[in-house]
């Protein structure tokens, strides 16, 4: 029997078991992969992940003409599409998927995590008009406390955002649960669930900082 390729994890949480995502996640976790390789299968591995977003974008029928006649297919009404990424980790994401889908419209949430309280500190918010009929593509590598998370729905739902999916590369229990239990109906798509948060709030084993390894920094 063919192995699901997206299972279910708890309700509205959906773990992408595709080979190709899992491959390139456990390239991502190696501490050996430098910042040119990170960003690089952190791109793919958006893509491939965001395959499995798509069943919720909206499609439009046409008609078409091809070189023997006519024909009927189905498009993606790709401006309905934001991509939301949390800075500064998420813009990593953004290329992979924007090349499946440019027509999408592309905002900016800018979060920084208090590093005594762990809670998100907000420094810039620019964002598509129309959110209100737009799928909403929310993006962070990392769903750690869930604070920033939390935070940007929240940024969003004030700009009336009404159809929101929350895609990150992995979570901690601890972030499902502190999200769930402000935004119980908003999808979560994650590559993988780890174990725990450490005292300093890092995802174990996780995969280091997806900030620092993404641009070099410390």
């Amino acid at each position: 029997m063919q192995e699901k390729l997206i299972r279910q994890y708890q309700k509205n949480v959906y773990l992408i078991c595709h080979p190709l995502v899992q491959h390139k996640l456990t390239l991502l976790r190696d501490h050996r992969t430098n910042s040119r390789d990170f960003r690089q299968l952190l791109q793919e591995i958006s893509g491939l992940m965001f395959y499995e977003v798509g069943r919720h974008i909206p499609t439009k029928t046409v008609q078409v003409t091809t070189p023997l006649g006519r024909a009927t297919g189905k498009i993606i009404a790709g401006h309905n599409i934001a991509l939301i990424p949390i800075l500064r980790a998420g813009l990593a994401m953004v290329e992979g998927i924007s090349l499946l889908v440019p027509q999408a419209k592309i905002g900016h949430i800018g979060l920084y995590r208090d590093p005594e309280t762990l809670m998100p500190v907000e420094y810039f918010v620019k964002l598509p008009h129309l959110l209100p009929k737009r799928l909403t593509v929310l993006l962070d590598p990392m769903l750690a406390t869930g604070h920033s998370a939390v935070a940007a729905v929240k940024i969003l739902r004030q700009k009336n955002a009404r159809k929101i999916i929350l895609l990150c590369l992995l979570a901690a229990p601890e972030g499902i649960r502190e999200f769930t239990r402000f935004y119980p109906n908003i999808p979560i798509y994650v590559a993988g669930v780890d174990r725990r948060l450490n005292s300093h709030g890092y995802i174990l084993p996780g995969l280091g900082d997806a900030g620092d390894r993404i641009f070099g920094t410390k």
